[in-house]
């Protein structure tokens, strides 16, 4: 007789190529998905769109990826944030990862779900800040695969957002705290990953939710100077701004001399952070006059981190 359990928590993510040969067809599944890239006339010229960029695209990211041991880490530490997750949850419950755009896809997950006989579902997407973008289309791909694996008529909680979750935000202050110890006076700068204007016009909620996060997060630090810019635009739209590359040049026209990256919208490594935040953003700003550059860790699967997901399924289930 099967194992079973009471609840079943899914965590979901975008995913990242696991070797060099999944770079392009990873790039592909992202940029062919309509809410990542929309523009008119994107019914018809998307998917030719999305093979041109992912082609592009994926020899310009060949060598960050090579730098990165030939593969992104988000999925490995996303596996390892699930299974800190099941110990911490005990007997009961069962964690699974679901990646959008690569491996371990949604039916993958909840095919292993399935085996365990569960009773409901927790879904808890690793994005803190809604989008239609992130965790909007994660979230649909998700509920086809509960349908087609045989568990969409179980009873389903959805964490929509967890933008001042009060056990999230003290991660990040203590993330924060660790990396400005060592400094007397720095700049906080948020970086959060870039969206189409075109969404936030049509009322998507991305961009108040991260400005909750960082309002949240400075009343622990009163007085300390912070800005708020983006990064990773891609495809022909127009993306918030200012951009990380914007918000640098501003701060060495001010005479700022320190700065402490804080990457908001990221709750994992990947090569936003390892690559474009340590080495592109870093580069830039030491030409631009900037000496003092550094990033606050990511939460990754730092204990307080594990915490803050523990309390928001308890909470979640307990409501």
């Amino acid at each position: 007789m099967a194992s079973s359990v009471k609840t079943a928590v899914f965590l979901l993510n975008m995913g990242g190529p696991d070797s060099l040969d999944a770079i392009r067809p990873f790039l592909e599944n992202l940029f062919s998905d309509p809410e990542i890239l929309k523009f008119p006339l994107s019914s018809i010229l998307q998917k030719p769109l999305a093979k041109m960029i992912a082609s592009r695209r994926s020899e310009k990211v060949k060598s960050h990826y090579e730098a990165m041991g030939g593969k992104s880490p988000l999925v490995e530490t996303t596996l390892a944030q699930a299974e800190k997750l099941a110990e911490r949850l005990g007997d009961g419950f069962s964690v699974h990862v679901a990646m959008r755009y690569w491996n371990p896809r949604a039916d993958e997950a909840v095919a292993e779900a399935a085996k365990l006989n569960p009773e409901r579902i927790i879904v808890l997407p690793l994005y803190p800040h809604y989008s239609r973008a992130t965790t909007g289309t994660s979230i649909t791909d998700l509920k086809v695969s509960l349908d087609r694996g045989g568990l969409g008529h179980l009873p389903i909680e959805i964490v929509n957002s967890w933008q001042d979750f009060n056990p999230y935000i003290e991660a990040i202050v203590t993330s924060i705290r660790e990396t400005i110890a060592v400094t007397d006076k720095t700049t906080l700068l948020f970086s959060a990953h870039g969206l189409p204007v075109s969404l936030i016009e049509k009322g998507d909620p991305y961009l108040d939710h991260i400005k909750a996060t960082v309002a949240a997060v400075m009343e622990r630090f009163t007085g300390v100077d912070h800005r708020l810019a983006f990064q990773s635009r891609a495809g022909p739209v127009k993306w918030l701004e200012p951009s990380v590359e914007q918000m640098l040049e501003t701060l060495a026209k001010e005479g700022v001399e320190d700065v402490t990256v804080v990457a908001i919208s990221f709750v994992s490594d990947h090569i936003e952070t390892l690559i474009e935040i340590d080495e592109q953003f870093r580069e830039f700003a030491e030409k631009l006059g900037i000496p003092r550059f550094r990033r606050a860790p990511a939460l990754n699967v730092r204990p307080d981190f594990i915490t803050a997901l523990e309390k928001l399924v308890v909470e979640t289930l307990n409501k």
